[in-house]
C-alpha cells in the first residue's frame, strides 16, 4: 500500500523556519517525480516545488525562490522542504506528490497525495 506522509509543520513567527518531510512507503521513489503543493484558504491548490523523475535539482513557485529549499533522498525514501524567512502568506495545508516517471509535477498528474501538514505563519 503507497502512502506518503507528511511532517514538520505548526506554528511560526513570520520570518521564522520550519523542515517538512515526506516520507514515502510503498514505492520506489526514485521511481517517481516528486512535488510539494499546498492549499490556502479561499485559494485554489498551488505546487510549490518538484524534483523530477531521474534529477535532483529543484524547481520553485516564483514567490518561495531563494526562501525554500527541496531536497530528496532515494536511499531513505523521504523529501523534504526547507523554509526560511516564511511570511504569513505562507500559510497552507503542505502536501507532498508522487508521479511516476514525469518530468514535471502536475495537479492533474499526481498518482499518490499525502494527508497534509498544517503551516501557520504568524505576523
Amino acid at each position: 500500500q503507497v502512502q506518503l506522509v507528511e511532517s514538520g509543520g505548526g506554528l511560526v513567527q513570520s520570518g521564522g523556519s520550519l523542515r517538512l518531510s515526506c516520507k514515502v512507503y510503498g514505492l520506489t521513489l526514485a521511481a517517481y517525480a516528486i512535488g510539494w503543493f499546498r492549499l490556502a484558504p479561499g485559494k485554489e491548490r498551488e505546487g510549490v516545488s518538484c524534483i523530477s523523475y531521474g534529477d535532483l535539482s529543484a524547481t520553485y513557485v516564483d514567490s518561495v525562490k531563494g526562501r525554500f529549499t527541496m531536497s530528496r533522498d532515494n536511499a531513505k525514501n523521504t523529501v523534504y522542504l526547507q523554509m526560511n524567512s516564511l511570511k504569513p502568506e505562507d500559510t497552507a495545508v503542505y502536501y507532498c506528490a508522487a508521479q511516476k516517471m514525469a518530468s514535471s509535477c502536475s495537479l492533474s498528474g499526481v498518482d499518490f497525495w499525502g494527508q497534509g501538514t498544517q503551516v501557520t505563519v504568524s505576523s
